[in-house]
């Protein structure tokens, strides 16, 4: 297990990798490996266990009974998921968890991590207060989602999407963690219908891109 990359992780900041190596003997720590496309956690299911991304990456998402794909997060290397319903005892899951590429992951039990223990008192105090921060950032992650499916029209999402990528990279160049399913399943819109709508913001000129690379134009740009 690399305990260097673990103590960089947001999770684990402010330890140093033998205390992390350390806690790991509390937490009844995992690892697993996953495949493209294998689902990680699946909707139903009871969990116990946190998630970390060690390598690779996984998307959070929830098919209804129509067969309508919702995307609702995404959690790369040294990120986590699944811990808001870990700290709910017998709450089912309402999301998939699969992984978007090979995949390696570590789990750790949530009752051993939020229950101190008398030999790790001070990095584990510490570990508290970052798994609650790290809970409140991705439930800004979840409003904003909100706040970019409100607009009625493809193109109003899009820009309030891509604005606040913008604005969280700090440059008008970026990437998203998304493909075109994934981002139109974010979105809650048809693919074909936003591939079209990015073709003619294209066009127009307001942006270019690449893949999952892209670049706002201004007007100086134009």
């Amino acid at each position: 297990m690399d305990y260097q990359f673990l103590s960089r992780t947001a999770l684990f900041q402010g330890s140093e990798p033998d205390q992390v190596k350390e806690m790991m003997k509390c937490f009844y720590a995992r690892e697993k490996h996953y495949h493209k496309g294998e689902i990680v956690l699946y909707m139903g299911d009871l969990v116990k266990d946190l998630g970390l991304v060690l390598s690779g990456s996984v998307t959070i998402e929830r098919d209804d009974l129509l067969g309508n794909r919702s995307i609702f997060g995404h959690a790369g290397p040294g990120q986590i998921f699944a811990e808001t319903y870990a700290c709910v005892p017998g709450e089912p899951l309402m999301v998939n968890v699969v992984a978007d590429e090979e995949t390696d992951i570590l789990f750790l039990d949530i009752g051993r991590v939020l229950t101190t223990c008398q030999t790790t008192c001070t990095h584990h105090s510490m570990l508290i207060q970052n798994l609650l921060l790290a809970s409140a950032r991705k439930n800004l992650g979840l409003s904003e989602r909100i706040m970019h499916t409100s607009p009625k029209s493809i193109r109003g999402r899009l820009v309030s999407f891509f604005s606040a990528q913008a604005a969280r990279q700090g440059s008008q160049s970026f990437s998203i963690p998304f493909n075109r399913q994934q981002l139109a399943d974010y979105l809650e819109v048809d693919r074909s219908a936003l591939s079209a709508e990015l073709g003619k913001m294209k066009k127009e000129g307001l942006l270019d891109f690449w893949k999952n690379q892209f670049v706002l134009k201004t007007k100086e740009d134009k």
